[in-house]
């Protein structure tokens, strides 16, 4: 089934702006995506950098989405939202890197919706949520979005 900005939007309740084109079909892929501060890793790219703790509470992706994130500039949310019952996610996560928000896993497309950046959608598999790092010189810092 393909998923519109505009349904994927009305059946979140959450809005994006009047600039994105609201009738485009949410792409659904099997690999890495940014969505500005954020990047989508599949867990096996990275799967030895990462640590689901003992005892980790996972949660259920409810039907509003789960905000993951508030960018710094603009203070738009990153939400990862799916059909009900599809999708759970953790932040009970140890990344050596330390640039991981969470884990999540998904048995049908899930998506993540940004108000400027629009929608991305994952195939069923497990995911790792992370903030994006960008190198000035010899420095690195955190992306802003």
């Amino acid at each position: 089934m393909n998923v519109t900005l505009a349904s994927l939007a009305r059946r979140t309740g959450l809005t994006v702006l009047d600039h994105l084109e609201q009738s485009v079909t949410v792409p659904v892929v099997d690999g890495l995506q940014a969505q500005g501060d954020l990047i989508v890793i599949p867990l096996p790219v990275i799967s030895a950098s990462i640590q689901v703790w003992t005892g980790a509470r996972w949660r259920d992706v409810p039907a509003g989405g789960v905000e993951l994130l508030r960018g710094e500039a603009g203070g738009n949310p990153h939400t990862l939202v799916a059909d009900p019952g599809a999708c759970r996610w953790t932040d009970n996560v140890y990344d050596a890197d330390a640039l991981a928000i969470g884990l999540f896993e998904t048995s049908a497309a899930a998506y993540l919706l940004h108000p400027e950046h629009g929608a991305t959608g994952c195939v069923p598999g497990t995911y790792v949520i992370r903030r994006q790092r960008e190198q000035e010189g010899r420095r690195s810092r955190m992306v802003a979005d």
